[in-house]
């Protein structure tokens, strides 16, 4: 080849590879072109969603009054509709002292601004005042109540109360048009005013202790009340257990035995009297064995939790005082009887109660502007994890039909129709406490072992799935210290009594590490074949998980591996992939919740501050943005959202022109791991820097704390309830995989982890959740909570979107009405 030939061959190939390169920059730069127009296009969207829902109340207004009894977080629910619907441009006003407020009227009525309701959230009982009232049940006390919104302009009436209260708005409404005729005949109100204030809108929010209401998983209150009750039932058991007696405790539930049932689940009872399933004939007898054999197997005290409303088979009350008589006087046990009364709705709201109480009021707002002549009364309530708005009237009716079918001693209809949740517990509760070991023994082994940090509520889940394990006969074993100790044999077998009071117990009774399995494959392989284990229940965190994982791939090499297993997760972080909760994250956020409201409150009377503080979760941005609504922080920086130095600026001003108002105290909450380079230091610094002459900042990284102290009622629950339903699944399991009396499983099924997801617990394989997975970050790809971040900035006072939400129709009451009715045919047929 010439060196012409050369020359012309490289030229074309410098501008082949020129016009590539050109070509290669013009496809970049329109790649880049087209996702700034779609960029433009999403904050166009953006601004305009926002400027439609600040547009969606103007020209409306809103009432809001608590009626009935008063429950923790009555006062967060009503901030949120005062500032959400501030936000959306609509007048508020409070309604004082309930529905007496509203016949009355005058200064009852007052609009509310943003910050009438700062510095309510973390109070409890209700602020505006409640109260019964016997005018409100005359017509002429509702003919008062109707000229007195008319006169105000307030068409939408939100109120937060029980059944009672609730019913009462219902009539209320339906009774309008003839209301304001009246008014009009008798000269008081214009016609035009009349056609102006056709129709009144209600929404409902149930606020009750008692947790009464059908529709809902839970009501406001009733979380902060089992909180009051498990702090008495920790220190009784103390002082129960130094003098060898029985304790006889009363809670409220005069018609409801939820509080009742749950304490007695939280701190494994040895007996629950409820008003929906009374004893069985000879109870007393059977009560009395049960004591007796409980304290022959070592325990020191005896706890009986009494629903004020408890009765026997033939409707007759069953006191406290009674029970009492009853084990002195057959058993000869010293015993006492604690009556907790009120103190059950006093106390500041748990952050739970704060968040639920925030989210309904979020919701009742957007269903009252959304509502039209035609859209039947509705009542927010909680599904699993999600807010929902059902028809007010169908749930009070489902709510009537128990009283009905405990009326009529129709019991089991009467726990079937308080729903899905209550059903679980009393069912949990009779495995746990009524019922004993069987004399044949199964075939099959079930080892335990926590993995990774510890988290509150780990403790009752090792307690729940060791005894269900011994109800069905299975050998149980537990492992201490993680994997490392299933490697190393530190293994022993454990019976019932060997759990005993480990319910309310911290940290993690067993032990624990974040060592991972696959470099003691060989040693754990050995473990399981010389205790014979034909099942693993993993109770942790991400190292759970991972770990998990690393025994599916030691599958193909050590045949031993060859066994079900099944994760639970227990972090305080929340950051495990497959479940909405994990154990120990309820107890973390009371905990920080409390403390920053002592920080808070640690200021008073000083002048204007702001708090900086720092809380853990690694990568997840769970703690800082629940506690975040739940404390009212002005801001919650975390790693999933992520932030420049100029959002930065614009919180700092925001908050700058805040402090200027009347609001004294701003919250800055930080996630550990969020930004590398924007520090806790350096937020604070920039924070001093900014507010010089308007406030001064302090700043408090919380540090281990958060994974200390004993377990909430819901960490004592959901531990139990997991722990439950993974031995009951794990027992299916190890029958389904024996083949010719041994074990085998290999299939992805037989790996599963089990978490909440949305309104179930639900399995997930291992494999299939490991796609969900962000492993650089220990973090799920998807996480439900982030959806409420918008309104972490709304309330305070940011001008964002707001998601709004479609109606839910009340179909899974229905139907579980109507098969409840289909199955008392059925029986009646036969």
């Amino acid at each position: 080849m010439s060196l012409y030939e050369l020359s012309t061959i490289v030229v074309k190939f410098f501008t082949l590879g020129a016009v590539a390169a050109v070509l290669f920059v013009i496809f970049k730069l329109f790649q880049q072109s087209k996702k700034h127009k779609e960029s433009e296009k999403d904050m166009a969207s953006m601004v305009h969603k926002t400027h439609e829902a600040q547009q969606m109340g103007i020209g409306k207004a809103i009432a809001v009054l608590t009626s009935g009894g008063d429950a923790q977080g009555m006062n967060a629910a009503v901030r949120a509709v005062v500032r959400v619907g501030i936000y959306t441009g609509a007048k508020v006003f409070f309604v004082h002292e309930g529905y007496q407020g509203l016949v009355d009227g005058g200064d009852n009525i007052k609009e509310a601004t943003w910050e009438s309701v700062s510095l309510m959230l973390q109070l409890g009982g209700t602020v505006i005042g409640s109260a019964r009232c016997k005018d409100f049940q005359s017509r002429e006390g509702r003919l008062k109540s109707a000229y007195n919104l008319v006169k105000k302009g307030i068409t939408n009436l939100c109120v937060v109360g029980g059944d009672g209260s609730l019913t009462g708005a219902n009539d209320f409404r339906t009774e309008w048009s003839g209301l304001l005729d009246e008014l009009k005949n008798a000269g008081k109100i214009s016609a035009e005013e009349v056609k102006t204030y056709a129709h009144l809108n209600i929404v409902g929010l149930v606020g009750s202790i008692d947790n009464d209401f059908c529709g809902t998983d839970m009501t406001i209150g009733t979380d902060s009340a089992l909180h009051r009750i498990m702090e008495v039932v920790d220190a009784i058991t103390t002082t129960a257990q130094s003098h060898q007696r029985t304790f006889v405790l009363e809670v409220m539930g005069r018609h409801c035995g939820y509080l009742a049932l749950v304490t007695g689940l939280a701190c494994g009872a040895d007996w629950v009297f409820i008003p929906e399933s009374p004893p069985g004939e000879k109870w007393e007898d059977l009560l009395c064995h049960r004591l007796s054999e409980t304290r022959s197997r070592g325990s020191r005290l005896n706890i009986i939790i009494v629903a004020e409303g408890a009765i026997d088979r033939n409707g007759h009350p069953i006191s406290s005082e009674y029970i009492k008589d009853l084990v002195v006087k057959r058993l000869g046990f010293d015993t006492r009887v604690t009556v907790l009364g009120h103190v059950q709705r006093g106390g500041t709201p748990s952050a739970f109660d704060r968040i639920l109480a925030s989210r309904m009021g979020v919701e009742a707002v957007m269903a009252l502007l959304q509502a039209t002549p035609e859209t039947p009364a509705c009542v927010i309530s909680l599904s699993g994890n999600q807010i929902i708005r059902l028809p007010l009237m169908e749930c009070v009716q489902v709510t009537k039909d128990v009283t009905k079918a405990m009326k009529n001693k129709k019991f089991d209809d009467a726990i079937k129709l308080r729903g899905r949740s209550f059903l679980s517990n009393w069912e949990t509760y009779k495995m746990l406490a009524h019922i004993h070991p069987p004399a044949i023994k199964s075939a099959y082994s079930i080892a335990i072992l926590n993995v990774g940090a510890p988290a509150a509520g780990m403790n009752a889940a090792v307690r729940a799935a060791v005894r269900t394990g011994l109800l069905q006969g299975h050998k149980m074993f537990a492992v201490h210290d993680g994997f490392e100790g299933l490697a190393k044999a530190q293994i022993e077998e454990i019976g019932w009594g060997g759990v005993g009071g480990w319910t309310g117990a911290g940290g993690s009774r067993l032990g624990t590490k974040r060592i991972l399995p696959s470099k003691y494959f060989e040693e754990i392989s050995e473990t399981i074949s010389k205790f014979n284990i034909h099942g693993l229940i993993i109770i942790g965190g991400f190292e759970a998980f991972t770990g998990g994982l690393e025994l599916i791939n030691g599958r193909a090499k050590y045949e031993e591996l060859c066994i079900p297993f099944v994760i639970i997760p227990a972090t305080v972080s929340n950051n495990v992939p497959g479940s909405d909760f994990s154990i120990g994250a309820d107890t973390a956020l009371n905990t920080i919740t409390m403390t920053c409201d002592r920080i808070k409150q640690s200021a008073a009377g000083t002048k204007r501050r702001v708090f900086i503080i720092e809380t853990m979760g690694g990568f997840c941005g769970y703690l800082a943005t629940m506690a975040g609504l739940a404390s009212g922080a002005d801001a919650a920086y975390i790693f999933e959202e992520s932030f420049s130095i100029h959002d930065l600026q614009i919180n700092v001003e925001h908050l700058t022109e805040k402090m200027k108002t009347t609001v004294k105290r701003g919250l800055i909450l930080r996630n550990e791991k969020c930004n590398e380079n924007y520090s806790t230091d350096f937020i604070y610094n920039l924070y001093c820097e900014e507010g010089k002459g308007v406030f001064d900042c302090r700043k408090n990284v919380l540090g281990h704390m958060q994974q200390g102290g004993t377990p909430t009622p819901f960490d004592r629950n959901f531990g139990t309830k997991l722990g439950v339903k993974a031995v009951m699944w794990m027992t299916g399991k190890m029958k389904e995989c024996s083949r010719h009396g041994r074990i085998f499983a290999n299939t992805d099924d037989s790996a599963c982890l089990l978490g909440m997801y949305k309104r179930s617990l639900i399995f997930q394989p291992l494999s299939e959740v490991k796609n969900i997975t962000d492993f650089d970050h220990r973090i799920p790809k998807d996480q439900w909570w982030l959806k409420l971040r918008p309104l972490l900035k709304i309330l305070a006072k940011y001008k964002i979107c707001l998601e709004t939400s479609a109606e839910v129709q009340l179909e899974h009451i229905i139907r579980k009405r109507i098969s409840l009715e289909q199955q008392q045919q059925q029986q009646q047929a036969s």
